[in-house]
């Protein structure tokens, strides 16, 4: 089989692209694009096997397609195989919650189809709060990078069998790689899912396409060796230019997973920059080469693999064992970390290196060592019977996954909770409007009001089994007089039937997911109906934090006349926890009219109040906290 030259600066390109994946997966929102290193991986995929392919029918008429699927069998197998397997183990032995679909997830991605199995099982990549998120969601490349390790000797054999010039080889692969991108753009316009388009085959292929079409121009064995100097600095200074705006990229908010700009255009632009400096670092005209080759890229290059491979298991399994994320974040990332490292370097060496070397005679010389008696090796022994142990267990975890039931958020408590409460939402939503719309409540004086509801205390007590939680009559009857928009996620959609019992003149629109950026059309519709409240009640930034600047610009929607209250967070396994509430405080001192509701305070005192995902309140806590709530917009409430 042909092999192509080692280009030692690839691995500096592998190291950027497993870093910038690491990072994503540690903090999506401040390293927004992380997620852009698999293009990397995908670019060079595509120009190095497609480079080997075309040398070697070239320069010989054949291609050595069996040896290329057993080199690929002995690079890719042994890992993912080790990483699944210890994985189930663990599943087995710490946390079974994630038994479910254990056999369909190892048997897919075996087969290289499991992107095809996570379209089909709605897997979102983007979804980091669920207490059962996969620790193998990462693994959608791996069966793209097979699927194109399966076919592409095929295409290639029928390119060069037909297309027969370069020229018309090239047109070909351009043609379905810009295809790919299209589908990309047209799929996300028409509204398509989201997680379709992202672990699409057929979506993502472009990445792939380009790296191949490279190859196809651009062979890294015809680059000529010395050009005029002038041209080499252009080369130099356009790989600069590349790698800035891969860079710039990588950590560019507009390229946030789910941003339009992304699918429509920001994906492929950051392919090509890729793909422009994976040719230049090939060119041994450039220096880009030497410049990216160093100890450090070296060893993450080489083990850019393992460090895929393990990355977002270590993630899942330790933050899921840890209750006080927020406050010890960068403690617990630096942990992480450590363990990323430690296991792709194991694996590394006990893993991928022997297996590459692997034959029928190694591996029966390897069994009669391990049960000869005379063999003293201990270490050896000690290996296997660990890598036993792991097999063992793993494969039964994996054998018994048919017979585990998911466990399926729609049917707890929690919500049944919250889908009645929503039904009852827009019940009493609808109500609420269509009287707002025929008479509007004039702004009454809070001292003649204060006086009222003091009478009405004495005379007709409402909602008294609420009085044990901390709240008086008087601050009850107040209650029922305010007017109130109120916009939330799942921690205010649990609560909300004790809301709308204390605050009967309240719109409560709460749902389960969301984040911030929804609260602007939400609120955008109240404006157009002429129903938005002059009081404004948030509770967002459970799922994920925000910047300053979109609260600033919620608050310029909603302008200074009106009182903003905003819940502030209890999320303790998450690291986004205190840098909402720190904002969150900023902001209090920033607007007149911005109220911060102390949650949390209350919340880390009383871990009864919750379910076991110490994040949304029990039927005991959400009493509590509709009390804390309604406490805080009584006493600032406009009336």
């Amino acid at each position: 089989m042909a092999k192509n030259r080692y280009i030692t600066g690839y691995s500096g390109l592998r190291a950027l692209a497993v870093i910038g994946v690491i990072l994503y997966h540690l903090d999506p929102n401040t390293f927004a694009g992380g997620y852009l290193g698999v293009p990397i991986f995908f670019v060079l995929s595509g120009y190095l096997v497609t480079c080997q392919m075309l040398k070697s029918y070239e320069e010989s008429g054949f291609y050595d397609t069996k040896k290329f699927y057993l080199s690929r069998l002995k690079k890719i197998y042994p890992p993912l195989i080790a990483v699944l397997w210890l994985s189930a183990a663990y599943i087995i032995l710490f946390q079974r919650n994630l038994l479910a679909k254990l056999s369909q997830i190892v048997v897919t991605n075996l087969l290289n189809v499991y992107n095809f199995w996570q379209i089909l099982n709605g897997q979102s990549y983007f979804e980091r709060f669920a207490a059962n998120e996969s620790p193998f969601v990462h693994l959608w490349t791996m069966s793209i990078n097979g699927q194109f390790y399966i076919l592409w000797p095929l295409v290639i054999f029928l390119l060069v069998k037909y297309g027969k010039k370069r020229k018309n080889i090239f047109k070909i692969i351009l043609f379905f790689t810009l295809l790919s991108a299209v589908e990309m753009t047209v799929l996300y316009n028409s509204g398509a899912d989201i997680n379709r388009i992202y672990y699409g085959t057929d979506t993502r292929f472009f990445s792939l396409g380009l790296g191949a079409a490279l190859a196809v121009i651009w062979p890294m064995d015809k680059l000529k060796t010395t050009i005029k100097h002038n041209n080499s600095i252009i080369l130099d200074i356009i790989g600069m230019i590349c790698l800035v705006g891969i860079i710039a990229l990588l950590f560019n908010p507009l390229m946030a997973a789910e941003k339009p700009f992304t699918y429509c255009g920001g994906m492929l632009l950051f392919t090509l920059l890729v793909t422009v400096l994976v040719g230049i670092i090939a060119h041994p005209a450039s220096r880009w080469n030497r410049w990216l080759t160093n100890p450090i890229f070296n060893w993450i290059g080489s083990r850019s693999y393992e460090i895929y491979l393990y990355q977002f298991p270590v993630m899942i399994f330790f933050e899921d064992k840890v209750f006080d994320m927020a406050d010890h974040v960068q403690l617990y990332h630096l942990i992480e970390l450590v363990l990323i490292i430690f296991l792709s370097e194991a694996a590394y060496r006990l893993v991928e290196k022997p297996c590459g070397k692997i034959s029928g005679q190694k591996v029966k010389k390897y069994w009669q060592q391990i049960w000869d008696k005379n063999t003293k090796n201990y270490l050896m022994k000690a290996k296997a019977v660990l890598a036993g142990l792991i097999f063992l267990t793993g494969s039964t975890a994996i054998l018994i996954s048919p017979a585990v039931k998911a466990q399926n958020f729609n049917q707890s408590q929690l919500a049944r909770r919250i889908r009645a409460n929503r039904k009852q939402q827009k019940r009493d939503n609808n109500e609420l409007i269509a009287q707002y719309k025929k008479i509007r409540p004039k702004e009454q004086k809070k001292a003649k009001l204060l006086k009222e509801a003091e009478r009405a205390a004495k005379k007709h007590p409402v909602n008294k089994s609420f009085t044990k939680f901390g709240i008086s009559q008087t601050e009850l009857q107040l209650a029922r007089k305010v007017e109130l928009t109120a916009i939330g996620d799942s921690v205010m959609a649990g609560s909300s039937a004790d809301l709308n019992r204390l605050l009967p003149k309240a719109v409560i629109d709460a749902a389960i997911s969301r984040q911030l950026n929804v609260s602007f059309g939400l609120l955008k519709q109240y404006q157009n109906k002429k129903v938005l409240s002059k009081n404004v009640l948030i509770g967002l930034g459970t799922n994920g934090p925000f910047k300053m600047s979109d609260i600033d610009d919620l608050m310029k929607q909603l302008g200074n006349k009106r009182q903003v209250f905003w819940i502030n967070t209890y999320v303790p396994a998450k690291p986004w926890q205190n840098e909402v509430n720190g904002l969150l405080a900023k902001a209090a001192k920033k607007y007149h009219n911005f109220v911060v509701i102390d949650w949390h305070a209350d919340a880390e005192k009383h871990p009864d109040w919750f379910y076991e995902d110490r994040t949304h309140p029990t039927p005991l806590g959400s009493k509590h906290y509709s009390v804390l709530i309604v406490k805080k917009i009584v006493e600032k409430a406009k009336y």
